[in-house]
Formats: C-alpha cells, structure tokens, sequence
C-alpha cells in the first residue's frame, strides 16, 4: 500500500447527489472490485492499481475551514471511503465533521467501516446528520470476492444497530445488489430509517463475475427481481426503500 501525503487546493466539490461533496483522501484501501471511484485515476495520474494507493489530503481541515461560509447538504464521502484504515492514524475526518458540526451543516456520511463508531461523541452533537453503510450482500463469501478488504457484512450491522438505537439516524445502501442480498432484509430490520437501492453500472468489476461464474448475477433480469423482491420486503416491515435505478 502507497501512501502519500499531499496538499489539495480546495476540499468541498459540488455534487450531483447532494450539494457538496469532500473526500478526505484519494483512492481506498478496501479495493472493492465494482467501485465507480475507480475512474479517478484518469485525472490523477496514478499508475498504481485501484485499491493498492491512497493519498492523504492533510489540509483538509484547514480548507474547511476557510470553505465553510458555503452552505448545503455534505456527502462525506463520494469517491473515497472517509473511514478506511488510514484514518485512524489521520482523523481528517473526524476533525472535518467536527467543522462541519459547529457550523450546522447537515451532514450524510457513507461508509463500509465501523470505524465510525469512534466519532459517535462528535456524531450526537448534530440533529441534522445520518450515517449509512454500503451493504452489498448478507453471503460473506460474495462479500470476500468482492470487497476483500473491507469490513466483514456483521461488522457493519452491528455498528449499524449501535448508532440507530442510539439516537443517530441511519441508512443502508445495498449497491451493486450482489448474490445474497436478499439475506439483508432481516439483518437490517430496525437497525436503519430507510434502504437505497441500486444495480451495478459499470464494467469493473466483470471479469470478478466471469472468474466466479456468476454472469448470471449482472444481467438485468437478476436487477429487476432482486429490486421488486427486496423493496416489497423492506417495505412490509415498515422501511422506506429508495431505488436509484431499475
């Protein structure tokens, strides 16, 4: 793994899905096999493998701060994992939500860590924050093939659990829906205020679905199934789903 550590120019980008977007770090230690975020590299220039670097914007608290007269929704993060394993070391953050929260922006947090448990102190100041997790699958050995390097799927539930029954709204977002998924319908009840869900949309990850044989599982009857079938379940049990695409 390639670290770096690097100064950015400005840390809040406009989003497409909410009003700004900040991304700690460049790249993501948990090399998911799907990740759109994969596209970086042709505007970074890095020859390193997806997954195999990570760049530490180490200003990004003090860009923040000198950003923060912006007002709007956050989205923490869209192209990197804001709780991968550097930031334990880093807490950028942490001390980017710390900001964030004094100055009352509202705030969605997405994550496949249950490092962010850590941050519950700081997560409990604000009423207008959510945190979701990326849950792909309730198989393990899916989860393996695809994510190697992140969090175990009851590892993510349980932080999950934590957060919801303590006060803290939360969301999953079950994207690309993979093998398995349908085994998350019970695992998420009570744990989260609502469900997104979404197919796969790009092409990463097909040789992962030739070398496992499981073509089967991105074509699109197998979307439109497991979409009908998982918003039908969730919503019997009272949860709002989301659908990006269908």
């Amino acid at each position: 793994m390639i670290i770096r550590e690097i100064k950015a120019r400005t840390i809040l980008t406009r989003s497409l899905v909410y009003d700004y977007s900040l991304n700690p770090y460049v790249g993501c230690q948990h090399e998911c096999r799907y990740c759109y975020a994969m596209f970086m590299r042709r505007f970074t220039g890095h020859s390193e493998r997806w997954g195999d670097f990570v760049d530490v914007k180490i200003n990004a608290p003090e860009l923040l701060s000198s950003e923060i007269k912006k007002k709007g929704r956050v989205w923490i993060s869209g192209v990197c994992d804001p709780y991968q394993p550097v930031e334990r070391k880093y807490r950028l953050t942490r001390r980017c939500l710390e900001i964030l929260i004094d100055n009352n922006w509202p705030v969605t947090i997405q994550t496949k860590s249950p490092l962010v448990l850590r941050d519950r102190d700081v997560l409990v100041r604000s009423d207008n924050i959510e945190v979701g997790f990326t849950i792909t699958t309730a198989d393990e050995r899916i989860r393996r093939i695809f994510e190697p390097h992140a969090p175990p799927v009851d590892k993510r539930i349980e932080a999950l659990r934590i957060l919801h029954s303590g006060g803290i709204k939360t969301f999953a977002m079950i994207a690309p829906i993979l093998p398995g998924a349908e085994g998350l319908v019970d695992l998420l009840y009570g744990k989260v205020d609502y469900i997104i869900l979404d197919r796969l949309n790009y092409h990463y990850a097909d040789w992962v679905y030739r070398k496992y044989k499981l073509l089967w599982a991105k074509e699109d009857r197998f979307f439109i199934c497991m979409i009908k079938k998982l918003k039908k379940e969730f919503e019997k049990r009272g949860i709002e789903c989301l659908i990006v695409s269908d």
